[in-house]
Order: structure tokens, then sequence, then C-alpha cells
């Protein structure tokens, strides 16, 4: 635990860093002016964003009028961490669990240096843990320590149970970071549901094995989540190909649907420096703060 928070410090100095230097005018905070209420209305003018139409003001016939917004003071931000036995696969070294519990601790103790408050939902098939949100360092922690003692009770996955509970439990407006390997099937109609009730971001995390296996021959490839054992060749003919192909359809297909829904997306690899990657979605959320 103490190894955890000794890395995840470092990582936020060096994000902190960062911003505060050369990059200064380049980035604001990812939870900076996403938590926006309601402030009065005024006329459309040339520019304006149509999703902030206010169609009841509109229809009176008075001319077209958008809502205003100003920015909350203090933000809620919710991590949903995917904690099914997918997320055990990696190296001895990091695993893509250990990889969501650093993203999810450096960005708890980014939220909390904000003033915002930070909530968890660990998630498998099943809810696992829930942490209401709350302000300060010793929510930060608290949310570490959590996940690092986390034992799942089930091994399986369901986004669709874990959005389903985040759609019914959290009611005020937030910024909600999903990480999970979004290894499923049909979720996208609950996922863009919360991208239209909240500020979404979602963070794949993925390992290197998952798009290539060394050619051992065949070998025993064992399904964590469904408990099964199946045999595969890793050097016949196309199988290579064909889970390379598979592993890019799936990732294509989640970046597209991010996009055309406007949810900020990254993939971050095992083993990989994260803080990059975290300093470019400051950047993009800079010139992509949603306003509805």
């Amino acid at each position: 635990m103490k190894e955890l928070l000794k890395k995840l410090r470092s990582y936020e100095i060096r994000i902190r860093k960062a911003i505060n230097s050369h990059m200064q005018g380049d980035f604001r905070s990812v939870f900076k002016g996403t938590g926006l209420e309601f402030d009065d209305v005024r006329p459309y003018q040339y520019g304006d964003d149509i999703r902030a139409i206010d169609w009841n003001v509109t229809a009176k016939g008075h001319g077209t009028f958008i809502k205003t917004f100003r920015e909350e003071k203090e933000q809620t931000v919710y991590f949903i961490v995917d904690v099914s036995a997918s997320q055990n696969i990696g190296s001895v070294q990091q695993t893509k669990l250990n990889l969501s519990t650093e993203i999810c601790g450096v960005l708890a103790l980014s939220a909390v240096k904000e003033s915002s408050h930070v909530g968890l939902i660990c998630f498998s098939d099943q809810r696992e843990l829930y942490l209401k949100p709350a302000k300060g360092l010793t929510q930060a922690y608290r949310m570490i320590q959590a996940m690092t003692n986390l034992k799942p009770q089930s091994k399986k996955t369901s986004l669709n149970k874990a959005i389903t509970f985040a759609l019914s439990t959290i009611n005020r407006r937030s910024v909600i970071i999903l990480i999970s390997d979004f290894i499923d099937d049909d979720y996208e109609v609950k996922l863009k549901a919360l991208a239209r009730k909240h500020d979404l971001v979602c963070i794949r995390v993925a390992d290197e094995r998952e798009k290539k296996l060394p050619p051992l021959g065949i070998i025993p490839v064992f399904d964590a989540e469904t408990q099964t054992l199946h045999w595969v060749n890793t050097s016949f003919g196309k199988f290579p190909a064909r889970l390379k192909e598979l592993y890019e359809q799936r990732s294509n297909a989640l970046s597209v649907f991010c996009r055309k829904n406007q949810i900020n997306f990254i993939t971050v690899q095992t083993g990989e420096d994260f803080v990059p990657l975290l300093l470019q979605l400051f950047k993009t959320r800079n010139r992509t703060v949603k306003k509805t």
C-alpha cells in the first residue's frame, strides 16, 4: 500500500508540474468546467451549440433561445472500475487491475486537490463495492485502499448492470470516469444514456497478450470469467492474424462509438506510462467542454 501511494504521488507530481509549467496555457483540470448548473436563457447567436437550445422558451415564438450555465464550484466525480476476472491479465509487474487502480488513484488525488467530491463503484457482473462521494485526501486514500484490498465475489462482467446502477444512483450531473477493458457485449445503449446524463470519460485498459500470443503450438487457455479451459493452436495458420483482427475490431468500434456520442476516450496498455495520455486527455477536454 505504501509503495502504491508513493507511485501515485510521483504520477500526480508529474501531472501537476506539466500543467503548471510551459503547458499551463493549454491545460485545465480534467474536472474543471464540467459540473454546470442552469443560470438563464439568452437569444441564440451564430456558433452557439444547438444542444443548448431551450425548446420550451423557443416554442413561445419570440425567437430561438439557448440555456446558459454557470460552473459549480464543487464537482462530484465518480469512478466506476471494472474488477472482473478479465482484469487480472497482465504481467507479474502489472495487471490490468493494477493499472486501473493506479489510474483511479492518481485521478482521485487530483480531483480532491480541486475540492471535488469523489466516489467509487467497483463492479463485476454485480456491485462489488460502493463508496459514497466525499471530499479530502482521506477519501482518496480510502478509495485506493478499498480497491487494493478488494476481493471480488464474482469473476464475470456486466457493464450493463454497472451502468444501470450508476444511472439509478447518481442523480446529480457528475463527472463519471469509467475504467474497464470493455470486454463485454450489448452495453452501448446504457453507455449512451450515461453519456447523456453525465460528463462521461471512458478509459480502456488493455494488455498486449489480448492481441498477440507467442507461437507456442497447442496450449491451454483458461477463461477466468467462465472458468473454462480451451485448447488453441497459437501457431496454426490464421490464428495470430484473426486474434489481432478481433482485438482491433472491438477497439475501433468502441473508439467510434465514443467519438459519435461525445465521450472522452483513451486506451492505456499495461506497462505503459499513462501520465502523457492523461495529460492529452486534459488537453482534449479543455477544447471540448460540454455545456449540456
